[in-house]
Order: C-alpha cells, then structure tokens, then sequence
C-alpha cells in the first residue's frame, strides 16, 4: 500500500513539472527567434485599433479618414509599456496599442509602418499634431535660422536671395556693472547667429551682473519676417523689453519666452539693472557710397571710478525715405538724462524726410546746392514735438546728398557742443557753431537780445549751454534759450578731394582740437587704407585717443571717408 501512494505522488509531480514546462515554453515562444520576418514587418493600416493621440494635447479626428500628407510616422518604435512614441525632438507622447501584433514584438523591435500598400480602409488617423515648441525644438529652430517653421516641423529653407535682405545688429550695454560692452551681428553672417546675451562665455554678449542667468537671452534672425527676434531663455530674473516682461510668465519652470520683434531702439532690460540699447542698420543703410564708421563710448570710468550714464545717441540714415539721393548722419548728447537725446534722434530724421518728400523742395536743394531751409525746418518741428520739460540734448546733424554726376554735397546744423569737421582737398572746414554760453557767438546773441550776461556769468539757470533741443522749462524761465539752429555752408565733394567729415560729441572735443584729429584722421587712414571697414578703424582709433587722454564725458563718433567705396556693416568679436 505504501508503495502505490508513493508511486502515485511521484506521478503527480512528474505530471505537474511537465505542465510547469509547457507553460514556460508556451509563453516564451523560443520558435519566434528563428523567424526571419518578426523582426521587421509591415503593419496595415486597417491593423491600427486607434489614431495616435498626444497625452496633453486635444485632437480632433480627421473626418476625411484620411492621413494628412505631412504627417510624419517615421522613427517609430515599441517601448516597453507598449507605447508608441514619437521622435524626442517633438515633445510629445502617443499611445497606440497593437492588439494583433504585440504578442509577436519584444522591446526594441523597429516597426516600418506603412499606410499606403494597400488601399485605404476605414481607419481614423489623427489631424496634423499641433504643440508648442520645447525650448530644445526652440534652439533647434533659432540655431537654423535661415529655415521655416510649417506645423511642428522644420523644412527646407526658404529660398530667398538673403543678400538683398541685409540687416546690422549692434548690441550696446547701457547701464549695470557691464556699461559700455557692445556687440554686434549680420542678418547673412549665420555663423554668428544666434547671438546669446548671458553672463558667462561663451556668450556672444557678456554681463557681468549676478542678476543674470548664464544663459539669459537670444537674438536671430528670421528670414521668413525679415526681423530681428529676441526670446527669453528661461532665466531666473526675467527679460524686459520697453519695461514689458517677454520671459514664460512661470519663472521658476525655467520654460523658454516667445520670440518678440526687436526695433531700432527698443531697450532690453535683464534682471534689474542691466540694460541694452538696440540699433539696427537696415540694408539700404549699408549700401552707402562711402565709408562710415561709428564708436561710442560711455567713458564710465573715467571720473574716479564713478559709473557715468550713457546720454549719447548717434545715428545714421541712407538713404532718407522717399529721398533716395539724400542721407543724415547725427549725433545728439543729452543732459538731464538720456530720453531727450533719444527722442530727437527718433525725430530728427523723420522730419527731414518728411520736408524732402516733396518733390519742389528737392528740385530747389539741386539747383541752389543748399538745403538751409529743410534743416531750419527740421530743428523747428522737431523742438514743436518734443516734450521733455526737464531734460535736453544737443543736435548735430550732416545732410549729405549726391548730384547725379559722383559728386556729393554736405550741409550741416546744430545746436550745442556736438562738433563737425570736415577736410576737402586737405583744407580743414569747421562746419559747426559752439553754443556754449560763454563762446564769442553767444554772447553776441544776448547783447543782440538786449540781455547781456553779466559780469562773471558763465552759466544760464545752471547750465552752460545756450541752444538745445528740449529743456522746455529753462526755456520758459530764460528767453536766451533757444533751438535754433547755427546751419553751415554746403561743401562740395568731388572723388578726386579725399575728403572725410567727423562728427563727435564733446567728449571728444573736450581732449582733442580740431587740428589734431584731422592730423589722427590723416595719419589713420594712411595705416587703414587698404583694409576692410577702414572707416570703423579709424572711428574707434579717435575714440581710444580720447580714452587715453582721459576724456570724463560721453564719447561718440560718427566718421564719413568719402575717399572709400564699399561700407560693411560692423561685426565685433
């Protein structure tokens, strides 16, 4: 009897492991690693239960039971949950189950989905899938600038003769611990682009202010708008523009801002104390006849070590709107701070190309060689539509022309101490009026007005300058205030006159006589003359003069060769 249990029991553990294995090997399915065709196959259409859905994303289905033609299935794979996921760059997660297939795929395996073998059956498949982009996608987009954005996708690039849609970015620090720093780009130079502000390297523009992130802001190009663009790169602090937030309104999730056009001098603010003036030269600026150059430079430093605010503003314009011959170079100084300055050198300019709209007014500038009353006019509407109470600038502007037969007139204006001078056929011609109070000129003025200043006097309610746009408060108090304009003769300029002009503010002036910076033009030009930007070279070898004469105001210079064909826009390292 012991026997016979004993045998039984044997039997029924010998039957059960036998169970034990086939199941094991049932579920295994050894054979499948001897299939040549599980590895890789074909899914028809009609084998998907369901189309792909985004996770955070709600999608209509397409009504049409058709599969857009732009939709991209491509890079597929199963993951281990049984998932379908997109390709990473999309950012996105979808979920699809394959009832008919997944017990034939393990992990890893590469699906080639194809939906056009057969024809179409019933089979709803989602509409396009729209997402914003991830700041990675985003980075990915600005680091190709010159491509298009259609849908979630990047394409080709757009093809466009980018050399016609030429555009100068220059970057200027204007207050903070990094006053002064300067950078600049090219639309077409895109291995500069994008250009990054930040407050480590490799940033193309660095800050050195704890208030910013080290990678805080970028700016590029977009070719499809033809604009500069600047994006929040998801800093700590924030990013202003005109004092309006353009940073992902969660700060702390450190999420990328969108994109937000940039103008001809908009100031972007980071954190709290750092800002950057923008000044973009357009392409029909840069293709100017001649050479120009500019520099700029706050001098903060220059005062015992005390930070000194930038109230310079320079500019240029060739040609003027619907004045095609014409073009303004300027230089306004403000005091008071720098609004006033800004807000002329905004002004300025479009009065002018305003007054030379008209076609009569042009015909008599040709014909007299003068345009004294388009500059006098100028002044007068510009001083009508400023505001500033307050504060004021001084404004010195060069109204260059060309006469159709490769010569060039020059005229100049202006109130203050912003000088100009100019060298044709080597003959030095001052082309300004130092406005002063206690110059020669204005102390005429005030007899002339019966209010001569009195013994002593060296200043008017505090200020020692007699002319300048805006102040209208002083102006108020003291009648010998005035916006009137000192306008110089026109100086012809034949390409045989090596000629060159230099308009500066008066920190430049307060160290260097005219005399010597025509004898450092004459001696720089010499050195430059077969370089590139030579112009630029030779505006930022006056500036460093004045640097190294420790000049304590403000400094810009604004340098016209007319013995040089062929400007660049400027790019700094």
């Amino acid at each position: 009897m012991t026997m016979t249990m004993l045998d039984s029991i044997v039997g029924f553990l010998l039957l059960m492991l036998l169970l034990i294995l086939l199941i094991i090997l049932i579920a295994c399915k050894p054979w499948r690693f001897f299939s040549s065709s599980s590895r890789s196959r074909t899914i028809k259409a009609g084998e998907l239960e369901r189309p792909l859905v985004a996770d955070d994303v709600g999608i209509s289905r397409n009504q049409s039971n058709e599969l857009p033609r732009d939709y991209d299935l491509e890079g597929a794979r199963v993951q281990n949950e049984g998932h379908f996921r997109s390709p990473r760059t999309h950012g996105l997660v979808h979920k699809q189950r394959l009832p008919n297939v997944s017990s034939h795929i393990t992990q890893g395996d590469s699906l080639v989905l194809d939906l056009t073998s057969d024809p179409p059956e019933d089979v709803l498949v989602g509409q396009t899938l729209k997402n914003p982009f991830s700041p990675e996608q985003l980075a990915e987009f600005l680091k190709h600038g010159r491509q298009r954005l259609v849908g979630d996708k990047l394409q080709e690039p757009v093809h466009k003769d980018i050399l016609d849609q030429r555009s100068c970015l220059t970057l200027e620090v204007t207050s903070g611990p990094s006053l002064g720093v300067r950078c600049s780009a090219q639309s077409t130079n895109t291995s500069r682009l994008p250009l990054t502000l930040g407050r480590v390297s490799p940033s193309d523009l660095v800050l050195k202010d704890s208030e910013v992130s080290g990678k805080h802001a970028m700016i590029n190009w977009n070719l499809n708008k033809l604009k500069w663009e600047l994006a929040d790169m998801g800093s700590l602090n924030g990013t202003l523009l005109n004092s309006q937030p353009i940073n992902h309104p969660d700060s702390g999730s450190r999420h990328w801002g969108d994109p937000i056009e940039l103008a001809s001098g908009d100031i972007i603010t980071l954190g709290t104390t750092s800002t950057v003036s923008v000044h973009i030269t357009s392409q029909t600026e840069q293709q100017i006849p001649f050479g120009v150059g500019v520099a700029s430079d706050p001098m903060a430093l220059r005062r015992g070590g005390k930070k000194l605010a930038m109230e310079d503003v320079y500019y240029y314009h060739w040609p003027l709107p619907g004045a095609d011959q014409f073009g303004l170079f300027g230089i306004c100084d403000g005091h008071g701070g720098a609004e006033a300055a800004k807000s002329a050198s905004k002004i300025l300019p479009e009065m002018v190309a305003a007054i030379l709209l008209d076609s009569l007014t042009r015909e008599r500038v040709f014909s007299h060689c003068d345009a004294s009353d388009v500059l006098r006019d100028a002044f007068s509407q510009t001083e009508a539509r400023m505001d500033h109470y307050y504060e004021g600038c001084t404004a010195t502007v060069l109204l260059v022309w060309a006469d159709g037969e490769e010569n060039f007139f020059a005229q100049c204006a202006n109130v203050g101490d912003s000088d100009c001078v100019m060298n044709v056929d080597g003959k030095q011609i001052k082309m300004t009026e130092d406005h002063k109070v206690i110059s020669y000129s204005e102390k005429l003025r005030f007899k002339e007005t019966g209010k001569p200043l009195k013994e002593g006097e060296t200043r008017l309610c505090g200020l020692n300058l007699a002319r300048m746009l805006g102040d209208k408060f002083l102006k108020q108090q003291d009648s010998r205030f005035s916006s009137e304009p000192y306008i110089s003769q026109a100086v012809r300029i034949n390409q045989s006159s090596g000629a060159f002009a230099l308009l500066a503010s008066d920190g430049l002036w307060d160290v260097i006589s005219m005399k010597k910076a025509t004898q450092l033009v004459l001696q720089a030009r010499e050195r430059h003359s077969r370089e590139e930007n030579s112009a630029e070279k030779i505006a930022n070898f006056l500036l460093s003069e004045a640097r190294t004469l420790r000049t304590k105001d403000n400094t810009s210079i604004i340098f016209l060769d007319f013995d040089f064909s062929g400007v660049s826009c400027k790019v700094e390292s």
